[in-house]
């Protein structure tokens, strides 16, 4: 590791950054980590409706993020888009203890995610203005590991409230409430947004054609390699209904997240400092492969030991690729178009997931559960076969020098 690498420090906006996402994990997650066994016990749904609610808000989210990423590279400016999204997503969340049908809880979900749709491009643009080139890597890690906290302790309380008060989902959904709105005060005063240099120029359209030429093939690789890997990791609620398979008390399933996430937290960090120095299309190809080990294990039975093997390598995967994925889109993007960036980075991975979700679903309903995780497997092949073809530059920035600015 060179010298300035070595020295460069990650911002305290960074880590502001972090614990923001933290809370609202905490939030989303008590009400997430239930959600699945609330349609499925308590409102009549089934596993394809699961699929279709779940897939829908996911990848409604990930649409938005085109339009709000566009949006702050229009303006120059990104908080006032995050602090948007997460009030959304904070606003949003009693109308699940209040919800009588899975119409209400669609409704809810897709609201709770036009809101992370909002905040996502801008957020991750800010981080990527706030983060010195040399800790790119290690800042999307930070940031990812402290929400991944959030997202493991959000089941754990669900766990503890659901056995204190005897499986009271409704009443657990209104305590979600109080972290959601904690993140949303963390942001509007704990995070300073850096001054965008202004140069006298006239404001245009970010997505323009000339544009979107701007952003280059390497990129646009990046996107087609994001699309391919969002259709192999669909929506983490069938790994709470495989555990569910299992008779897991109804109680405890939500478990299966926390060890996901204990697991995806402890690697996140790590992981993208590693990201930081070593191949980005080695390191993506490891994680896909970990994806792959987990897609089989969970096909192959429903025993609790079973279920847990393969959880622990799901959340293995997700700490080595999912900030490896924003750093490779941070490198490939123009400073100035990097909302832009992600935000349509995000919407071609917004449809996969609706398919990805949706496909899932069915295969369930119609084959069973291992059909799921296999053709997830599947997937995952084809990424790597994606991911061989790709361009070096897309695969590996090893200069810092020769970073695409």
């Amino acid at each position: 590791m060179n010298a300035p690498a070595a020295q460069a420090r990650i911002p305290a906006g960074i880590w502001a950054l972090g614990f923001v996402s933290l809370l609202m994990d905490v939030s989303s997650e008590m009400i997430h980590s239930l959600l699945p066994l609330f349609m499925v016990s308590v409102l009549g749904a089934s596993a394809l409706a699961v699929g279709l609610v779940e897939g829908a808000a996911e990848s409604t989210a990930l649409i938005v993020k085109v339009f709000s990423g566009a949006l702050s590279d229009y303006l120059g400016r990104r908080k006032g888009l995050a602090v948007a999204g997460y009030a959304l997503g904070a606003l949003t969340k009693p109308v699940f203890a209040l919800a009588p049908s899975v119409g209400w809880v669609f409704a809810a979900r897709v609201i709770d995610r036009i809101g992370k749709g909002v905040r996502g491009a801008p957020r991750d643009a800010l981080i990527a203005d706030l983060a010195p080139p040399a800790v790119r890597g290690a800042a999307f890690g930070l940031r990812q590991s402290l929400d991944t906290v959030g997202a493991f302790v959000g089941p754990l309380l669900a766990v503890a409230l659901m056995l204190l008060w005897a499986n009271d989902f409704r009443a657990v959904f209104w305590v979600a409430v109080i972290p959601g709105l904690a993140a949303v005060a963390l942001l509007a005063f704990g995070v300073r947004e850096p001054e965008r240099h202004a140069d006298g120029a006239p404001r245009v359209n970010p997505i323009r054609l000339d544009s979107l030429r701007r952003l280059g093939r390497g990129y646009w690789w990046v996107v087609v390699l994001g699309a391919l890997f969002t259709l192999a990791r669909f929506s983490e609620a069938f790994l709470v209904l495989r555990a569910q398979q299992g008779g897991m008390p109804v109680a405890w399933v939500p478990l299966v997240m926390v060890a996901m996430n204990v697991v995806y937290s402890l690697s996140a960090y790590p992981f993208g400092r590693l990201s930081d120095r070593v191949s980005h299309a080695k390191l993506l190809a490891a994680g896909l492969a970990v994806l792959i080990a987990a897609d089989l294990v969970l096909a192959s039975g429903d025993h609790w030991t079973i279920v847990l093997a393969g959880v622990l390598l799901w959340g293995l995967h997700m700490g080595m690729t999912q900030g490896l994925l924003a750093t490779m889109v941070a490198d490939t993007a123009p400073e100035d178009l990097r909302g832009t960036a992600f935000g349509f980075f995000n919407l071609v991975s917004g449809v996969a997931m609706l398919a990805a979700s949706v496909l899932a679903g069915w295969l369930w309903d119609a084959l069973g559960a291992a059909f799921t995780f296999y053709a997830g497997a599947g997937f995952c092949a084809l990424t790597l076969v994606a991911l061989a073809l790709a361009p070096r530059t897309t695969a590996r920035i090893a200069d810092r020098g020769s970073r695409i600015a």
